[in-house]
């Protein structure tokens, strides 16, 4: 840990594109874990890959932390004492301390070409032998390794692998872990574009910036017995290790974008709630021990622990995603959805169109106990953002007979008339409309809605007809009576 025994955690992201549903459960674990203990939360952009980097990721990574409720102590945009908090920006550290290991003998200059490197690997693979470096630049004398810069030569830093060592440190899912040094491959610290890679750059990131647990995904845990030799080159104190379980696909392979959507942009978009997303990767790998399933973000905070975080991987069931969703859906108040409604709109076919909280509200109202996201209200419901151009043929076919059109122009002379409606009001018009026609009601109810929303389905039709006012659904009524003459 840290000299001051302060928890400091961070979410040390590469900026290649969308935010993945694992990069969200990573950082999620570790602002819990700092909330939980009063620590620091840290963000960290590990851009060093500049084959992978994606313009404009580092502020959807930041907007999206955001939009969940993972604001950072330290970070891009936050401040804090132990920046910068972007590595690319941080390049002379790097080559300062992988010279401090070059001069104590812990790291190489290797001069090898790709086209070495790449008949090498062809070489083991045809012997069946592990993919790991031959070790060919381990040994140059100080004569030859001059003589190669000195003619300008391309090289890599090369971290030496101590012989027959067992590299051992504990890890909070996994308990004690060890590897043997002979199956390590002489990892490349600094590439030959002055970039250090990940291995380096994060060990001495963590130790700059005091982080005390690192606490990140499974697939790193092959990589950290390097770390560790790292932190005893350097003399440094090695920080806490979690290593936190897969995601995995329904048939257990490891969630892919190939068999659904990974990024949290995709669900965003979607409408699902922030809170729902939040509650659901919560639970991918970790359990409260106790029966409770639906959770607030403060109450994570209390509950949460990394001894009960899971080593096995964690299935992402979008079923239980979209029951988590309706069940955070039903605890919002009519205020809280319509801001999550207007954010959806903004982005919609009906961004330039204006709807006053009123309205919007009454539509919420009348709405949401059928629907299981706010997106539904546009995509399930579109007829309140716009009058219907298309009608559902088979509801035509079915409610649309010959007398319908008289019988709805006979409405509309009645609604036009109508003072201060209340859906009371719209039920006496038609009752009265369809008794002067000798037909029931549902001669008439049926073709209304047809009318207004261009479906055979939906909320009560005296409702419905009351949010969108007198006049818009007489309009309505009119147009759909000239389009299905």
């Amino acid at each position: 840990m840290n000299a001051s025994n302060h928890i400091r955690v961070r979410f040390a992201p590469s900026p290649t594109g969308f935010l993945h549903v694992g990069g969200l459960r990573t950082a999620l674990y570790n602002y819990l874990f700092a909330r939980k203990s009063g620590g620091t939360f840290v963000v960290r952009i590990e851009d060093t890959d500049r084959s992978r980097y994606v313009p404009g990721a580092v502020e959807n990574l930041i907007d999206t932390l955001r939009w969940a409720g993972l604001n950072f102590d330290e970070g891009p945009g936050a401040g804090g004492n132990h920046g910068p908090y972007v590595q690319s920006e941080r390049l002379e550290i790097y080559r300062r301390h992988a010279d401090m290991l070059l001069s104590k003998g812990h790291a190489y200059r290797c001069f090898c070409s790709p086209e070495r490197l790449d008949g090498m690997r062809k070489e083991q693979e045809k012997l069946r032998l592990p993919s790991k470096y031959d070790r060919h630049c381990s040994n140059l004398s100080e004569v030859e390794i001059e003589a190669n810069l000195s003619a300008g030569k391309n090289h890599v830093v090369r971290l030496r692998i101590p012989a027959s060592q067992l590299v051992r440190f504990n890890d909070l899912v996994r308990g004690d872990v060890e590897f043997d040094s002979d199956i390590l491959d002489d990892q490349v610290l600094m590439k030959s574009d002055g970039y250090p890679t990940y291995h380096l750059a994060n060990v001495v990131d963590d130790h700059l910036m005091e982080i005390s647990h690192v606490i990140r995904g499974e697939e790193w845990l092959s990589s950290t017995p390097k770390h560790v030799l790292l932190y005893n080159y350097f003399g440094w104190v090695i920080p806490t290790f979690a290593h936190l379980p897969l995601l995995l696909n329904p048939d257990r392979s490891k969630l892919s974008k190939r068999q659904g959507d990974v990024a949290v942009e995709d669900y965003r978009r979607k409408g699902f709630l922030k809170e729902a997303l939040v509650n659901f990767v919560a639970l991918l790998g970790w359990n409260p021990g106790t029966e409770q399933e639906v959770f607030s973000l403060d109450e994570l905070v209390q509950a949460f622990s990394l001894d009960r975080v899971n080593k096995s991987g964690a299935v992402f069931n979008l079923e239980k995603l979209t029951w988590l969703n309706f069940e955070h859906l039903r605890k919002k108040t009519d205020r809280e959805v319509l801001l999550v409604l207007r954010e959806l709109l903004s982005t919609s076919p009906y961004a330039s169109s204006t709807f006053d909280d009123a309205y919007l509200l009454s539509v919420i109202g009348l709405m949401r106990n059928r629907i299981n996201f706010v997106s539904d209200f546009i995509v399930e419901a579109s007829y309140f953002f716009e009058a219907p151009t298309v009608y559902d043929p088979e509801a035509v076919k079915k409610r649309w007979t010959s007398g319908t059109a008289s019988q709805l122009s006979a409405l509309c002379e009645i609604f036009s008339v109508l003072g201060n409606s209340q859906p009371s009001d719209f039920e006496a018009a038609l009752i009265r409309v369809a008794e002067s026609h000798g037909v029931a009601p549902a001669t008439l109810i049926h073709p209304v809605r047809l009318a207004i929303s261009g479906v055979g389905g939906g909320p009560g039709l005296y409702e419905l007809l009351n949010v969108l006012g007198k006049d818009e659904s007489i309009r309505r009524i009119r147009s759909a009576i000239e389009k299905l003459k």
